[in-house]
């Protein structure tokens, strides 16, 4: 089980946006740098909100797949949110055989998930009703897109380890998102990364300060001289 952070903990995270986190973790050489993040085939289909930190509630979903059942398909799902240290951020991995397709949540399923304890969803799938989700207000909706139709929607393997967009994510994982794409916080490094992500900002906006500097492009000016 994953450490868990503080409150404040928590809301130091919470101020900092995704790829300044993403930034921080690098310092730690804990994993290669091109791990850890979800590509751009997982959107964040609700903006504004601020950044969604949380812990993950795993499972797998099915809505393609015609006439097939699971017995207490969704139940299980909130029970688990119910159960977890909060805040929550539930993970469905696409297990159908037609993603085009897919729907794993929508109006119905999100306000389920928000009465439960959960702060937002992550799929690599479909979603849908995205104007009565985004009125629920503070809830995170990331999916591949949007689509119609719920098809035959199914939810199992409830606490699995799944794969999003390349990346395994396991049960109580901590998940850092924004509008720019979603990181997993590793373990080890949780209650370090806030600190050091200030770190980062500071050196960027020293980086930006000479940058934006009058003296910044006589460098150039004197390279175009010689050509």
């Amino acid at each position: 089980m994953v450490a868990r952070l503080t409150r404040e903990q928590i809301e130091e995270l919470r101020a900092i946006d995704s790829p300044t986190i993403a930034n921080a973790i690098e310092y730690f050489n804990v994993r290669g740098r091109v791990q850890g993040y979800v590509g751009y085939d997982i959107r964040c289909l609700i903006p504004g909100l601020g950044p969604m930190v949380g812990y993950a509630v795993t499972c797998k979903g099915d809505s393609t797949t015609e006439g097939r059942q699971v017995e207490r398909a969704h139940q299980k799902l909130y029970e688990a949110i119910a159960a977890s240290p909060k805040p929550v951020v539930v993970v469905i991995q696409d297990d159908g055989n037609d993603r085009l397709h897919s729907c794993h949540a929508g109006e119905i399923m999100a306000t389920t998930m928000k009465r439960c304890g959960a702060i937002g969803l992550v799929t690599d799938g479909g979603l849908r009703d995205i104007l009565e989700v985004k009125a629920l207000g503070g809830f995170h909706y990331y999916g591949a897109g949007l689509v119609v139709s719920h098809g035959n929607p199914l939810i199992y393997d409830v606490g699995a380890e799944v794969t999003i967009s390349g990346v395994t994510i396991r049960p109580g994982d901590l998940l850092h998102g924004d509008e720019n794409g979603i990181t997993v916080i590793p373990e080890e490094i949780a209650d370090k990364v806030a600190a050091q992500a200030m770190k980062v900002r500071e050196m960027e906006q020293a980086r930006l300060r000479e940058i934006l500097s009058p003296d910044f492009l006589k460098q150039f000016e004197r390279l175009a001289r010689y050509e």
